[in-house]
């Protein structure tokens, strides 16, 4: 991969490698974009395939978290951390520390947060060795309740442009991934009288909803295909592609997952198929609002308002597409890179606080 060319097309500022040889810690930092203010988003561990799987990952999602926080409207960039490892066997508190000293060499341009196998826990652990870290227990704590609620919220509004109403009572809602995010999502949709569709690849997950709830269950692989008016995708990304597009039966397309479409252009053939398509980073901004929250001084009350304002970015998202006869990833990137190209000029002049 040529790093440097994709990092100038894509306007990156950082890609940090590090490593420790005691814990056994590998990983890498990305900082895309620092305009709104320091990088903030969650670390990610998981057992690539190679070390070009794990650049280009925390490439794509760096960059999505730019989008993320500067469509949400916090005064954020984009960043992203990606850990090499099995999360079964690497972690421990000499692990997370040392992690911790690596965000502290950052000196604040970056900020971190749990994200895919890492927890609150792993983040007090992190805590003791930087002040660049947030989703804290004493604080505002897992925030997957929040991003769950964000994406309840944004699907109701998904289901407004594209039934004419914003009730999913009576609606087929397939969840795909039922971890701590899907798990409260199904918990919103089943409250509101949705009939559930899940799958996900651990029976723990699975366990822990149909004890919850009551909810059908199908095979991972099947998902895709089931007879519903919605699929939310909470697992892992890409799974909008060239293979699953064609199975799909849903009018929507409204979930939790980072960077689900494989391919930009798969929004264009979810188009012409007559699928709405909910951009990711907009509708799962919910934890990212949330842990914003607490760099300002924690809310729970604001945290849950700011996260419900994710209905009316999407109505405007859906306008936009509209009005300028685009797609709906399109509008979403054209709505943040509006605001970031806005506050680029604004902050131009150096005034002292």
């Amino acid at each position: 991969m040529k790093k440097f060319d994709y990092m100038a097309k894509y306007g990156y500022e950082q890609l940090v490698y590090f490593y420790d040889k005691e814990t056994g810690l590998k990983g890498i930092t990305c900082i895309h974009d620092t305009t709104l203010g320091p990088a903030l988003g969650g670390t990610r561990l998981w057992n690539y395939a190679s070390e070009d799987e794990a650049v280009v990952d925390v490439l794509r999602l760096a960059r999505g978290m730019t989008y993320k926080n500067a469509a949400a409207g916090l005064n954020l960039g984009g960043g992203k951390t990606v850990l090499i490892g099995d999360a079964s066997k690497v972690k421990s508190e000499a692990y997370w520390r040392a992690f911790g000293r690596y965000v502290q060499s950052l000196n604040g341009r970056y900020i971190t947060a749990e994200d895919v196998n890492t927890s609150v826990d792993d983040m007090d652990y992190v805590l003791m060795e930087t002040d660049y870290v947030t989703g804290l227990r004493k604080t505002s704590g897992d925030p997957s309740p929040f991003t769950a609620y964000g994406v309840y919220c944004g699907m109701k509004a998904t289901c407004k442009e594209k039934f004419g109403s914003d009730s999913l009572k009576g609606l087929k809602v397939a969840v795909q991934g039922v971890g701590h995010v899907g798990y409260y999502l199904v918990k919103h949709l089943i409250e509101e009288g949705a009939e559930v569709i899940i799958a996900d690849i651990k029976q723990e997950n699975i366990d822990k909803v149909t004890n919850d709830f009551n909810v059908t269950v199908v095979n991972p692989d099947e998902i895709y295909g089931v007879e519903c008016d919605v699929y939310a995708p909470c697992a892992l990304g890409a799974t909008v592609n060239d293979e699953t597009i064609p199975q799909f039966k849903c009018k929507v397309i409204a979930g939790a997952a980072n960077n689900v479409l494989k391919e930009l252009h798969h929004a264009k053939v979810l188009e012409d198929k007559g699928i709405l398509y909910a951009p990711d980073y907009v509708i799962n901004a919910g934890g990212v609002i949330n842990v914003y929250q607490e760099i300002l001084g924690y809310d729970y009350d604001e945290a849950r308002n700011k996260t419900r304002k994710i209905y009316d970015r999407l109505l405007e998202v859906y306008q936009i597409a509209k009005e300028e006869g685009i797609t709906t990833a399109e509008a979403a990137d054209k709505m943040a890179e509006k605001r970031i190209n806005t506050m680029k000029n604004v902050r131009h002049n150096y005034i002292k606080r």
